[in-house]
């Protein structure tokens, strides 16, 4: 999906806007008992009741492609004949009206997700969306459309003492805006199935959603699409910087990461100002190519690009945002830590002089130490 796709999506989440005749849910206790279940009629709610509801599943499209969304594909044979997948599908086709099969939908998230020891519930819904037709200029018609996206929208929020919210009313088992208790905070994950590929329903992907992109609930994504978890955003890092350095070796120099950082800065800059509503993604191909135009030998390029398939699969799409800090270089040498803005990182050097190894910054006009503006001297103080 692209930002276009998911902003079309997002807007559908009001009263008037959407197709969501039901929504549904499950109060799950600490110890993953079911308390009990919802089944509630958005057009009986109160207009407060009915928007709290639409606005916690809203969170599940929320956050940065790449990051908090995170695209989950399907194998052919898992869409041909998996169970995870079947049941997502036939959850979707009986527009989550069938009560066995939504049960059976809780237990395997709840036998998959931790939430810390907090109550929680799930929430579901199912909207029908008439598709409009898109002219040349990216103008909406809606007076016409050929294609109905059909889909269901999952979001499993954690239950806490907070702000004013939507809460679960145990006596009666519906969702009621409440001011004080139990009552749901934002997702910590959920998901889109199927997801709004070239605006129309992708039955070979989901967009799965997570509050913390440093924390993607692996046993949820395992559990209940069937499939391997992939590496978070600090997880990704940590794999490229780890194949840099151990591809490289001692030709992983400050340079060389510097030249890397801003060929890959670049294209987050040039991403932004296209517009582009895709995801911008780079490939270990891509980084070979970087590493080449530094002067870097075949065998280490290759040796790059094999560690990078190990840890992140073949022809693995990465988002540079998720790589590199774009908006600062830093720098640790022991216990000093050097940062300046990227586009600066250039007039930082690393030179041996005397036999030891400096980092060097150019000193012109200007200089302060802890806001108190000092002259440096030309020449090397006399010592009487």
């Amino acid at each position: 999906m692209n930002t276009k796709e998911l902003g079309e999506l997002r807007r559908r989440f009001r009263p008037n806007k959407n197709a969501i005749s039901h929504v549904y849910g499950c109060y799950v206790g600490a110890t993953k008992d079911i308390i009990g279940e919802v089944d509630q009629s958005l057009a009986m709610l109160s207009e407060d009741d009915a928007q709290g509801c639409l606005d916690l599943l809203k969170k599940a499209l929320s956050g940065s492609l790449g990051r908090s969304l995170i695209d989950i594909g399907f194998t052919t044979q898992q869409v041909a004949e998996g169970e995870d997948h079947k049941l997502l599908q036939d959850l979707r086709s009986c527009k989550l009206k069938d009560s066995a099969l939504r049960r059976q939908f809780y237990e395997k998230v709840i036998q998959n997700v931790e939430m810390g020891g907090d109550n929680f519930l799930i929430l579901l819904a199912h909207d029908t969306y008439d598709v409009p037709f898109k002219s040349r200029n990216d103008e909406m018609m809606d007076d016409s459309s050929d294609t109905v996206f059909s889909y269901i929208i999952c979001a499993v929020c954690p239950m806490r003492e907070g702000k004013p919210g939507l809460g679960y009313i145990a006596a009666d088992n519906v969702l009621h805006m409440k001011t004080a208790g139990q009552l749901a905070a934002p997702p910590e994950l959920g998901f889109l199935f199927p997801a709004f590929n070239d605006r129309a329903a992708d039955l070979y992907s989901t967009l799965y959603y997570v509050h913390k992109p440093d924390f993607l609930h692996g046993e949820f994504i395992e559990g209940v699409f069937g499939v391997e978890a992939p590496l978070s955003a600090p997880e990704q890092k940590e794999a490229f910087e780890s194949a840099l350095s151990d591809a490289l070796g001692v030709e992983c120099s400050m340079e060389l990461v510097q030249a890397v950082h801003e060929q890959m800065r670049e294209r987050i800059e040039l991403h932004k100002e296209s517009q582009s509503p895709d995801p911008l993604t780079v490939t270990a191909k891509d980084v070979g190519g970087m590493l080449r135009e530094c002067g870097i030998e075949e065998e280490r390029v290759s040796a790059f690009q094999d560690y990078c398939t190990q840890r992140l699969g073949e022809d693995a799409a990465m988002d540079p945002a998720n790589l590199i800090d774009s908006k600062r270089f830093q720098i640790k040498a022991g216990e000093i830590t050097i940062t300046v803005k990227p586009e600066l990182s250039g007039q930082v050097e690393a030179r041996v002089l005397e036999g030891r190894k400096y980092i060097l910054i150019p000193a012109g006009e200007g200089v302060e130490v802890n806001g108190l503006a000092v002259e440096l001297e030309a020449e090397p103080a006399v010592k009487l």
